[in-house]
């Protein structure tokens, strides 16, 4: 085996352990948006290429309703920023490392998810592997699961009816076990506290549908202020 071959097959192994929790989360919410997109009138082709050119999660969602709906374009643009802002405040901590990553550094933007996300902040990877390239293939592979998940949901839902009530609890499941692994994999936990208030003081002044935006706005300020205590923590956790 070259050294090529056997770089990619540690990076992939690496990559596919790592992204376990989302393959599950993927997998159902994939499914979930599949049969309601194929109920909606939409087979898997459609499911299939909208997760790959889209793939957008929540908005997926939301477009099932649009496209039976006929939203114009300035309202369906303006809708779409509107739940997807979140990702500006993901990428400013990526900006570095995504133009280092070249060509690549454009599928990464795109394919940058909530979960993705925390994966790609919450990993520690082995000196021995290229950054760069496990960073990709985690990208990838989380992609792969959505598309595998929402064509495999489209295909079942024009066989079989079934109630579906609760199966998007799966991602909230996904992201507490995600937060528990990056509270225990790092020392200084101000970052998680200063999410976790921001939240939850959003929730209850904007409201269920209108908080997020507005925490991670906070968040991001009062990490800026604290920015040299949780560095702080990072160096000792370092030394220890």
């Amino acid at each position: 085996m070259t050294k090529k071959k056997e770089a990619f097959r540690e990076t992939f192994k690496y990559a596919f352990i790592q992204t376990l929790p989302v393959l599950f989360g993927y997998l159902f919410m994939g499914m979930a948006f599949g049969i309601l997109l194929e109920k909606a009138g939409y087979n898997f082709i459609w499911a299939f290429f909208i997760s790959l050119i889209i793939y957008a999660g929540s908005m997926q969602f939301v477009l099932i309703g649009l496209l039976s709906g006929g939203m114009g374009l300035l309202s369906l643009i303006v809708l779409t920023l509107s739940v997807q802002s979140r990702h500006i405040f993901y990428g400013l901590s990526f900006i570095e490392k995504f133009k280092a990553m070249g060509r690549y550094g454009w599928y990464m933007i795109f394919s940058l998810t909530d979960e993705t996300y925390s994966l790609l902040c919450g990993m520690n990877i082995p000196k021995e592997l290229n950054q760069k390239q496990v960073f990709f293939t985690v990208a990838a592979l989380d992609q792969s699961y959505w598309i595998v998940g929402c064509t495999l949901g489209a295909i079942i839902g024009s066989f079989i009816g079934f109630d579906t009530t609760g199966i998007d609890f799966a991602m909230t499941a996904l992201f507490v076990v995600i937060f528990i692994e990056q509270w225990y994999s790092y020392q200084s936990h101000l970052p998680a506290l200063v999410g976790m208030f921001c939240g939850i003081v959003s929730l209850f002044v904007f409201g269920a549908n209108a908080f997020i935006l507005p925490a991670l706005i906070a968040a991001v300020c009062l990490l800026l202020v604290f920015r040299n205590s949780i560095k702080q923590g990072e160096n000792k956790e370092v030394v220890q």
